[in-house]
């Protein structure tokens, strides 16, 4: 069963989100679409270059600190307690890569990304989301990606979708992932692996047109990212009589 996609009318009409906008996932998060997981080490020496002194010397002191005393330590750690601090001594803008690498030199595993991520703030969760690749090879961690996908905190939601879901979630949840962030405004460019996860996924390419087809019988616009995803699955096509979004027959 094809369904139809929205008018390019409707399509110009759509709200997008932009770089500045409150509900972005903020200034440190990658477009992880299709950029390769950096190391710690990069970066590590991205970050320091970008710190002033005072907030460099700190930075190392908690890094050293960290790897002195890994993993989890009584009620807290003293590298948790660095954490807690990252936004202060680094900046807003450099908080988030400050803290996934304290989360990689205290070694932090499961346990301690799971303690972390529901005992923090939005910020930590945050952090733990991002330092998923860098920390746990196997599933173990995915109800952490799949807490933050149940909330509505954009900045969460970009996170959660990146390169450890693109490993590990089912194609349903991951589906559903997708949509969520069409659902809440987040750019589909922080789907981690999106191309190569979207290709042929005749189900995703339903669920997208029935969700295009739901906003436009509302009279209400259709996200632009939804046919950026839409034509990755490669698998749906307009149905008699409906204009093409690009303006030509797939």
């Amino acid at each position: 069963m094809t369904h139809p996609r929205a008018t390019p009318a409707a399509r110009t009409e759509s709200t997008q989100v932009t770089p500045d906008s409150t509900t972005h996932a903020g200034p440190t998060a990658p477009d992880t679409s299709s950029t390769p997981l950096p190391a710690p080490a990069d970066l590590h020496r991205r970050l320091t270059a970008d710190l002033d002194p005072a907030a460099r010397t700190w930075l190392e002191r908690a890094l050293e600190e960290a790897a002195a005393h890994p993993g989890l330590h009584g009620p807290i750690s003293a590298w948790e307690l660095r954490l807690a601090e990252a936004g202060r001594r680094c900046g807003a803008a450099h908080a988030d890569t400050a803290r996934v690498l304290i989360l990689h030199a205290a070694r932090a595993g499961t346990d301690a990304l799971t303690r972390v991520y529901f005992q923090g703030t939005a910020d930590e969760r945050r952090a733990v989301l991002h330092a998923l690749p860098h920390l746990v090879s196997g599933p173990a961690a995915l109800p952490l990606v799949e807490d933050a996908l149940r909330t509505n905190d954009t900045r969460l939601l970009a996170a959660a979708v990146g390169p450890y879901a693109a490993r590990h979630l089912d194609a349903h949840s991951w589906r559903h992932a997708v949509l969520k962030c069409l659902f809440t405004g987040v750019p589909v460019d922080h789907v981690a692996d999106l191309p190569r996860r979207a290709r042929g996924d005749g189900e995703l390419a339903r669920m997208l047109g029935d969700y295009a087809a739901e906003r436009t019988a509302a009279g209400r616009p259709v996200p632009e990212d939804l046919y950026r995803v839409l034509d990755l699955t490669e698998s749906a096509t307009p149905a008699p009589g409906t204009d093409h979004p690009h303006g030509k027959e797939s």
